[in-house]
């Protein structure tokens, strides 16, 4: 488990700084074609900075700068028409322009000019994109990233995980990226049927762009899925931050520079208190605590580059006793204990270069060190590694494409040590990986209705000693003013996981292939999408259970298939004061790999999901109140009483869960309580079964059921910003 303060920390800042950003110069005004008629999805930057903004469905764009006073070039360009350059004054107030034009390019022009809409093939437009408080404010996802990702289409809630499970992918099929660079261990530690929550603040974050297939061949070693997390540039503005809740506190303070913002905090959980009041099914013998604290350094360098550090630590202790089907845990239960230390360092710099040309380049540094005490055993994980990347990217590179190319370097060392009793001899294992990657893609305008994405990513394993090439293309055709229809295929491979290259580093590549068709409908905030897609395995890797550490039992033997629709419709028109989506998604697939002996549908894998989110803010009390219920069918697993393998059902997930955030001041400091409730019905939700490992006098196997560690979870929290400047309309719905 994970400490929801870092999640939740920010939560009263943020909600503020959504609504008025820091007094500087804004810019607003509205984007025309040569007709008159609003151009949605047009870029309108600042020249040699990164400032900027993206016009809405009527055209309309607003944003504001921090840059110092003087003159600058405002820029505002689209694919298939003219940029235009405009010289502009900072420092002397707003700056207000109703009625930009633009040329169509002569390079687009054909018989019928497209003047309205965006049509790229790239994956902010085919992905679902969240903000912060879209991650705070869902309903029982208590802050977390991949608990506000399960709220959306492809994903199936895994209670007993966590993580996210995507478009019957494993958990480890999804790849995590932060500025850019690949995240290693983006989940806390955690023990088996025992969900773990993610490691980062999503108040990190401008934003997320959650992509479940055909991703740019920027991303690599992801079967499934990835999560882009651009984090945030400069502070806002001084301030400090105080969270007193019910399992634990933490404090920050930011300081905020003309060029420089450092942002230190330091947070503590501790669930014994809480364990005490509300009854567990576990038997803790040591409730989760939680130590940690981290650094964010962001500095602007020369007129546009930008320079950020960010560097975490965490602490995190647990103990407890779980039920077992075996005869000689029946009355204590089988106790584990888990003991992880995380340290990470993310250091990114931007800039732009002569003649068009952008440099994107940055180094992380991740060492996990994590134990395990199952009874009298001991296992010990060090995991050490470190990722660096430089990226080229040209958006003038022609009228009609851009480019982008990068190198990727990976180094990683991982050491096992077991121990099955005190005294006992150690047995280790063990590896060493370094990897090198490149890729090259553009962005392309075929026609005025469609555009086209091309890439090719490599990669060279030295453990493996193996290369790959992944190609992958996308297309989007305009088909109205406010809709577009996409298509990607793409291949796309991974290694495979370091619990079974540490026995057998003899293996190949892992590959998946992607076929996805997409339409999107965007009308005046109401997102309409509904994709459909096929995900064809090969060379999976499988083992025999009964000899897992014979380096021989191990092949790239395993095949799987994946295909089903996904469904969004999310509006935040149609109600003054209100949010809501809801998600769909059907899902059929087979796979063998690992240990199973034959295809079968995964464990983690369910037929149905559902959910439907609403948030809505009663402007006369200040408070937001939320809701989120989601539904799961059934998952397979497999019962050893019965014959065939995977072949029985657990009951269906359902939860509903209920959260309220209260705006107001407090001693003139503004001020947030947050309350939040999951599985409010108190349903009983089975995630599995553990079966003893022999069978009883009656031939039988006995077994436990796999249930949540309480029916419900109870969260209450104030969260304090002193000494905040930017003012904070309370009777306007958080954004």
């Amino acid at each position: 488990m994970k400490t929801f303060l870092l999640s939740l920390l920010l939560l009263a800042a943020t909600a503020a700084t959504a609504q008025t950003a820091p007094v500087s110069t804004r810019f607003s005004g509205t984007v025309r074609d040569a007709a008159g008629q609003p151009l949605p999805g047009v870029n309108v930057f600042l020249k040699t900075t990164f400032d900027g903004a993206s016009t809405d469905s009527l055209g309309r764009f607003d944003f504001r700068t921090d840059h110092p006073a003087g003159s600058l070039t405002l820029v505002v360009s689209f694919v298939g028409y003219e940029p235009l350059e405009l010289p502009v004054t900072l420092g002397q107030g707003a700056i207000t322009l109703p009625n930009l034009r633009l040329k169509a390019s002569r390079a687009a022009l054909s018989d019928v000019v497209v003047t309205a809409g965006a049509f790229e093939a790239s994956d902010e437009k085919r992905g679902s994109v969240l903000k912060p408080l879209d991650i705070v404010t869902t309903a029982g996802a208590l802050g977390d990233v991949a608990g506000a990702l399960n709220a959306l289409p492809g994903t199936t809630r895994v209670g007993e995980e966590g993580r996210l499970f995507v478009r019957g992918g494993a958990a480890s099929e999804t790849k995590y990226y932060l500025d850019g660079l690949p995240v290693q261990t983006p989940y806390a530690g955690s023990v088996p049927n025992v969900a773990a929550r993610g490691r980062f603040s999503p108040f990190l974050f401008k934003g997320l762009v959650f992509s479940t297939g055909g991703y740019s061949a920027e991303y690599g070693q992801a079967l499934s899925a990835v999560v882009v997390q651009n984090s945030t540039d400069l502070a806002p503005e001084t301030q400090t931050g105080l969270s007193l809740m019910a399992v634990g506190g933490s404090a920050s303070r930011t300081k905020r520079w003309d060029r420089t913002s450092l942002a230190v905090s330091a947070d503590y959980t501790n669930l014994a208190p809480y364990y005490h009041l509300v009854p567990q099914s576990l038997g803790w013998e040591q409730a989760p605590l939680v130590l940690g604290g981290s650094l964010k350094l962001a500095h602007r360098t020369g007129a546009a580059g930008m320079l950020k550090l960010y560097g975490t630590y965490s602490r995190q202790r647990l103990a407890l006793r779980q039920p077992d089907a075996n005869p000689e845990f029946a009355t204590t239960g089988h106790r584990i204990g888990l003991a992880n230390d995380n340290a990470y360092l993310n250091a990114t710099y931007r800039t732009p270069l002569n003649g068009g040309w952008s440099l994107n380049t940055g180094l992380a540094l991740t060492q996990d060190d994590n134990t395990i005490h199952p009874d009298g055993q001991t296992v010990r994980d060090l995991d050490q590694s470190a990722v660096a990347r430089v990226v080229l990217t040209n958006d003038s590179a022609g009228t009609w494409f851009n480019l982008k190319m990068g190198v990727e370097g990976y180094a990683q060392r991982y050491r096992q040590h077991y121990q099955a009793a005190v005294g006992a001899p150690l047995r280790a294992l063990g590896l060493d990986e370094q990897r090198g990657a490149g890729f090259l893609e553009s962005e392309l305008l075929l026609t005025n209705r469609l555009a086209g994405r091309a890439g090719l990513r490599t990669e060279y394993s030295a453990l493996l000693g193996r290369w790959n090439a992944a190609p992958r293309l996308g297309l989007a055709y305009k088909t109205g003013a406010n809709s577009q229809l996409s298509a990607a295929w793409g291949w796309f491979y991974q290694t495979p996981t370091t619990d079974l290259l540490r026995v057998s580093p003899s293996l190949r590549f892992e590959r998946a292939a992607h076929y996805l068709l997409t339409y999107q409908r965007l009308v005046k905030n109401r997102t309409l999408r509904a994709e459909v897609y096929q995900k064809d395995y090969t060379q999976l890797t499988t083992y025999d259970p009964n000899n897992v550490f014979n380096p021989s039992a191990y092949q790239n033997a395993g095949r799987g298939y994946a295909w089903g629709l996904d469904v969004l419709f999310r509006d935040r028109t149609t109600f003054r004061m209100a949010d809501y989506w809801v998600s769909y998604g059907y899902l059929d697939t087979r796979r063998q790999f690992r240990a199973d002996p034959v295809p079968a549908v995964p464990t983690f894998a369910a037929r149905h999901n559902l959910s439907v989110v609403g948030k809505y803010y009663v402007r006369q009390l200040h408070t937001q109140f939320g809701f989120t219920y989601s539904y799961g069918s059934g998952r397979p697993y497999h019962d050893p009483n019965q014959p065939g393998y995977n072949q029985s059902t657990l009951p269906s997930y359902q939860d509903l869960s209920l959260n309220a955030s209260y705006l107001t001041h407090w001693f003139g400091q503004f001020t947030i309580v947050y309350v939040s409730a999951s599985n409010v019905l108190g349903r009983n939700n089975i995630y599995g079964y553990n079966y003893a490992s022999t069978a009883d006098a009656s031939g039988q196997f006995p077994r436990v059921a796999v249930l949540p560690p309480a029916p419900r979870m109870l969260f209450v929290g104030v969260f304090i910003s002193i000494n905040k400047t930017t003012k904070v309309d309370l009777n306007a719905r958080p954004d």
